[in-house]
């Protein structure tokens, strides 16, 4: 299961290679949906992506740093460093092409 951040140790866990991090809210009905296929992707993939998880009503400061307006928001990270977004709802084989470029590049 993709580790929890909280608004104070957020910037601590992004390091490493390729890092995904889930913007998400309880009342997110989409959110909820896309659950099961970010698990089944961590269990594929945790080997080579850190998956991590943000809930956006606890702060809102991280979500505007990261331009997050809508969830679910996905944030890829490479090396600690934003490279891009991922916005609604995607299934396993839409995300799981995504992951293969990423790790290809």
């Amino acid at each position: 299961m993709a580790q929890a951040l909280t608004p104070t140790d957020f910037h601590d866990h992004l390091d490493g290679p390729l890092t995904l991090v889930d913007f998400w809210a309880d009342w997110c009905g989409p959110c909820k949906t896309m659950a099961p296929v970010l698990a089944k992707l961590e269990a594929e993939y945790g080997d080579r992506v850190k998956f991590l998880q943000y809930d956006v009503d606890q702060d809102n400061t991280i979500p505007q740093a990261y331009k997050v307006m809508s969830m679910p928001s996905l944030v890829l990270f490479r090396d600690g460093v934003a490279k891009e977004k991922v916005t609604g709802l995607y299934d396993y084989q839409q995300l799981s092409h995504y992951l293969d470029r990423k790790l290809a590049e």
